[in-house]
C-alpha cells in the first residue's frame, strides 16, 4: 500500500503580522503567552520554538489559541481576535459574525471587535446577509436565562478611567444630535471608525469593575447607535448584528433596563420592519419580563408600545388596545422632565408615543384614530427632528388615503418629501415608497400623478 501524503500546512501570514506589529520577539510572545495561561490558571510552557512552529502553520489545542490572541491584544493595547491570528481552525466563519450572544465577557469583546473591525473594511456579507427572526429572538432567550457576569476588570492593557468613558458618551452624545439633524447616510461612517479605532483600544485595556461597568455600558449604547444607523441605511442583516452585540454589552455592564430597551426599541423595530409581527411582540414581551421592577415609567411605555404594534401587525385589536392603554398609563406616571430617567430613553415623551400609536392604528386600518395621533406626533416633535417629523408627515398622509382624502394626502405627502429630502434617510425613502403605493388606485387624479412625479425627480 502506498504511503499517504501529509497534508502540508501553510506558513500563518495573519500571525506573522501581528508579532511584527506588535514588535515582539518570539521568546517575547512565548512569556507572554504564558503569564496569560496562569492568570488563568494554566500551566503553559511555550518558547521560542513553540511560536516558529506556530508561524509554519501548527495549530495550537484547547484554549491557546484565545490565550496567544490575548497576549498579543494586550500588547497592541487593542482587542486581537482568533480569526485574526490564524488560528480559527472554521470556528469564527465570517458569516457568524456578530450573530452569537457570548458566553464570557472576552468572548463578547472578541465579537463585537471582529464585527467593528469587518465593517470598517466593508466585508459584504455583513451588509448582503437576510434577517433571520430566530437571529433576534434567540438572544433574547439568552439574555433572559443567563446569569449576570461576575466581574468585567481587566488587569493588563492601557490604563483606561472614567474620563475615557465620558469621552465616548460625549461622542455618542454628538452623534445622536447630527443623526437627527442629516440623517445616518452621513454619520454612520464615522461613527464605525470611532468604534473600531478607539473603543476596541478601550474595551482591551485595564480598568477597574466600577468603571468596566459603566465602560460597557457606554459602548452598548453606542454600538446600538450602530445598529440603528444601519437600519437607516438599508442594512437591516447589519442591524442585526449591531443589536446583539449591544444586548450582550448591557449584560456586561448590568444593565437589564438598557437590555430590554435594546430589545424593545431596536430589535422589535427591526422585526416590524421586517414584516415579522410575532417576533415584535415575543421580543417587547421578553423585554418587560427581564427589566421588570428596574425600568422607569417611561420605558415602561415604550416597552408596551413596541408591544402593541406587533398586535396590531397580527391584526389583533384588543390585544393592541390593552397594550396602547398600558403605554399611555405609564407615559402618565412618568416624571414631566425626565430627571428620574435615564439619557437613552429620556426623548420618549407624548409626541413618541403618539407616533407609535399612530402606527398601530394604521396597521389596524382605523383611519381617523391613526390621522389624530399623527397630528399629536407632529404637534409635539421639535423642528431638530427633521427625520421624525417627515415620518410622521408620511403617517398622516397614509391616513388621510385611507380616508379617501387624496389630494389632501399628496399634499401632506409632498411636505413629507420636502423635508426627508434634507437628510440621508433609508427609512424616511422606505416610507415614502409606501405612501406611494397606497396612491396606486387613486393614479388618474392630478394631484397623485404630480405627486408621483415630484417623488421620482427627488429621488434621481
Amino acid at each position: 500500500m502506498a504511503a499517504r501524503p501529509l497534508v502540508a500546512r501553510q506558513p500563518n501570514e495573519r500571525l506573522q503580522a501581528l508579532i511584527q506589529e506588535a514588535g515582539c520577539s518570539h521568546a517575547g510572545l512565548a512569556r507572554r503567552v504564558n503569564m496569560v495561561g496562569a492568570e488563568r490558571g494554566l500551566d503553559l510552557r511555550y518558547d521560542k520554538t513553540s511560536v516558529a512552529r506556530w508561524l509554519r502553520g501548527q495549530q495550537p489545542r484547547g484554549r491557546a489559541p484565545g490565550i496567544i490572541a490575548e497576549a498579543l491584544g494586550r500588547k497592541l493595547a487593542r482587542t486581537v481576535t482568533i480569526d485574526e491570528i490564524g488560528m480559527a481552525n472554521g470556528k469564527n466563519l465570517a458569516s457568524g459574525i456578530g450573530l452569537q450572544f457570548a458566553p464570557t465577557v472576552t468572548g463578547a469583546i472578541e465579537q463585537v471587535c471582529e464585527l467593528w473591525r469587518s465593517d470598517v473594511g466593508r466585508r459584504d456579507f455583513l451588509s448582503g446577509s437576510a434577517v433571520a427572526s430566530s437571529a433576534l429572538v434567540e438572544p433574547s432567550r439568552d439574555w433572559l436565562i443567563t446569569a449576570a457576569d461576575p466581574l468585567v476588570a481587566r488587569p493588563a492593557g492601557a490604563r483606561v478611567g472614567m474620563p475615557d468613558v465620558e469621552a465616548v458618551r460625549a461622542m455618542t452624545a454628538a452623534l445622536v444630535d447630527l443623526d437627527h439633524r442629516f440623517g445616518s447616510g452621513h454619520v454612520r461612517p464615522v461613527l464605525v471608525h470611532y468604534l473600531n479605532s478607539v473603543v476596541s483600544g478601550l474595551l482591551s485595556g485595564a480598568y477597574r469593575e466600577s468603571v468596566g461597568r459603566q465602560l460597557f455600558a457606554a459602548v452598548a449604547r453606542l454600538t446600538e447607535l450602530a445598529g440603528y444607523m444601519a437600519v437607516d441605511t438599508g442594512q437591516p442583516g447589519l442591524a442585526q448584528r449591531y443589536y446583539i452585540q449591544a444586548l450582550r454589552l448591557a449584560q456586561a455592564a448590568g444593565d437589564r433596563a438598557y437590555g430590554g430597551y435594546v430589545l424593545a426599541a431596536s430589535m422589535s423595530h427591526l422585526a416590524a420592519q421586517l414584516g415579522n409581527p410575532r417576533e415584535i411582540a415575543q421580543l417587547a414581551r421578553a423585554a418587560q419580563e427581564g427589566a421588570r421592577g428596574r425600568v422607569t415609567p417611561r420605558a415602561e411605555a415604550m416597552f408596551h408600545a413596541a408591544e402593541a404594534r406587533g398586535h396590531a401587525l397580527l391584526g389583533d385589536a384588543r390585544t393592541c388596545q390593552e397594550a396602547m392603554g398600558r403605554a399611555l398609563t405609564a407615559l402618565e406616571h412618568a416624571e414631566p422632565d425626565a430627571g428620574d430617567d435615564p439619557t437613552w430613553i429620556a426623548h420618549f415623551d407624548h409626541a413618541y408615543l403618539a407616533d407609535e400609536l399612530a402606527h398601530c392604528h394604521r396597521d389596524l386600518g382605523q383611519a381617523e384614530a391613526a390621522a389624530r395621533r399623527a397630528a399629536e406626533s407632529l404637534a409635539g416633535h421639535p423642528e431638530s427632528r427633521a427625520r421624525r417629523r417627515g415620518i410622521g408627515l408620511v403617517l398622516l398622509a397614509t391616513a388621510q388615503v385611507q380616508l379617501r382624502e387624496v389630494e389632501q394626502a399628496c399634499h401632506t405627502g409632498t411636505r413629507a418629501m420636502e423635508l426627508l429630502g434634507t437628510v440621508r434617510s433609508g427609512r424616511g425613502a422606505e416610507y415614502l415608497d409606501d405612501l406611494q403605493q397606497r396612491l396606486v388606485p387613486y393614479g388618474d387624479e392630478p394631484a397623485v400623478r404630480e405627486f408621483g412625479a415630484r417623488l421620482e425627480l427627488q429621488a434621481a
